[in-house]
């Protein structure tokens, strides 16, 4: 699931897109670049993510930035958005 976007399904950040950076048994890591940033990851049980099929799965989590992570979720809503 490292690298994967996912969305929130539960909690007060129901919705809200991640990148998921580090998978530990029943949780994953993510963030958005903005709030949660790599020092700073959301933890969330894998129960409560829909992971997202479509994305970059070859991302190299161990060299993304935060700037990079932002951005890799704007244009991947900015693509959904055109598409309907």
């Amino acid at each position: 699931m490292t690298g994967f976007l996912a969305y929130s399904l539960a909690g007060h950040d129901k919705g809200k897109l991640y990148l998921i950076i580090e998978e530990t048994g029943d949780l994953v890591y993510a963030v958005d670049g903005a709030v949660r940033t790599l020092d700073r990851p959301k933890k969330k049980n894998k129960r409560h993510m829909q992971i997202v099929k479509k994305g970059n799965q070859g991302l190299d989590i161990s060299s993304v930035t935060n700037e990079e992570s932002k951005h890799f979720i704007k244009l991947y809503l900015k693509d959904i958005k055109e598409v309907k």
